[in-house]
């Protein structure tokens, strides 16, 4: 019974037979990864989207990062950091040329630096390991978005 009223409502899955967004597994190159943050976001993409053989579409995108201080220890010593990224992202039909898919993601998160050189450098590389991995998945799920439900430009 649910079925048929979510059914009823326009409801269609993301990956159902015909939709736009199906066509998207393994049909999305993109772009190489230059740092390690665009290696981290490109590995999920890739566990998200497949790893094209002849792509339809390729993805392009922005990254912008930035750290901030927000504990201070009683010696003035940074305890604790906020990392926040934007990632400005497109995704072109190779075959027209044209944009089906843009926008912006962003999100943030926090690593602890008051341990050891070597704890603070690893709790470092995996906030921001984990933040291009949640943008990942924002790019991911806004390009499916619009494809399935036609607000793809």
């Amino acid at each position: 019974m649910l079925a048929v009223s979510v059914g009823g409502c326009g409801f269609q899955p993301a990956y159902g037979p015909g939709s736009p967004a199906r066509g998207l597994f393994d049909n999305v190159a993109i772009d190489a990864p230059t740092d390690k943050n665009g290696f981290d976001l490109v590995e999920r993409l890739e566990e998200r989207l497949g790893r094209p053989k002849q792509p339809d579409y390729l993805l392009s995108y922005r990254i912008e990062t930035r750290s901030e201080g927000l504990a201070i220890a009683p010696d003035n010593a940074i305890i604790r950091y906020q990392v926040t990224a934007k990632i400005k992202f497109g995704l072109k039909d190779n075959e027209t040329g044209m944009i089906v898919s843009d926008g912006v993601v962003s999100s943030f998160t926090a690593y602890s630096a008051s341990g050891t050189s070597v704890a603070t450098a690893s709790s470092e590389a995996d906030a921001y390991t984990r933040l291009m991995r949640l943008l990942a998945d924002q790019i991911a799920t806004r390009i499916i978005a619009d494809l399935s439900s036609g607000r793809a430009k």
